[in-house]
């Protein structure tokens, strides 16, 4: 999808994120309705840091319809968060995933940070597949964080992953 436009993040696409996140991971991954305000805390705090010297958040789009979205947090002096990376079913496979990502990678290259990392789901398998390709390792597998939020179908773990220098 070679039209998709890539923008900075604004506050306006919050409420955006926060429904899709809820509505696409309840239906391929199984979360309850738990995980929603998860994603919402994560983009109060991405707002309130204000923080662009060291993150920033991209939106996907074309014709003004948003096909997804990635955002690069501070996780410490030296490493980078990636975060609420989401790409809508029909914007898959078509390039826009690895453009959101080699962007936000790019970002947290040219602001110092010698890594990032991330956590993400098992089931997200296409999500897990583009991170092999481009370079990010495992890090370690942990239990689903539970108490934040549940996975109907069947717990599977978390993945956590590096790239970097870490």
């Amino acid at each position: 999808m070679d039209s998709a436009r890539i923008r900075r993040f604004d506050p306006s696409d919050a409420a955006w994120l926060v429904a899709r996140h809820g509505t696409l991971d309840a239906r391929e991954a199984g979360f309850d309705a738990s995980f929603a305000p998860v994603v919402a805390g994560i983009l109060d705090g991405f707002i309130a840091s204000g923080a662009p010297a060291v993150e920033a958040g991209w939106i996907a789009e074309t014709q003004s319809r948003r096909l997804g979205s990635i955002v690069c947090m501070r996780e410490g002096a030296e490493t980078a968060r990636l975060r609420l990376f989401l790409l809508e079913p029909g914007a898959r496979g078509q390039g826009v995933g690895c453009r959101l990502l080699q962007i936000c990678m790019g970002f947290a290259r040219a602001r110092g940070y010698r890594g990032m990392i991330l956590s993400t789901h098992e089931s997200h398998r296409a999500a897990c597949a583009l991170y092999a390709r481009t370079g990010w390792r495992p890090r370690a597998r942990c239990a689903p964080t539970a108490a934040i939020w549940s996975n109907k179908a069947g717990n599977s773990p978390v993945v956590r992953l590096a790239f970097g220098g870490r």
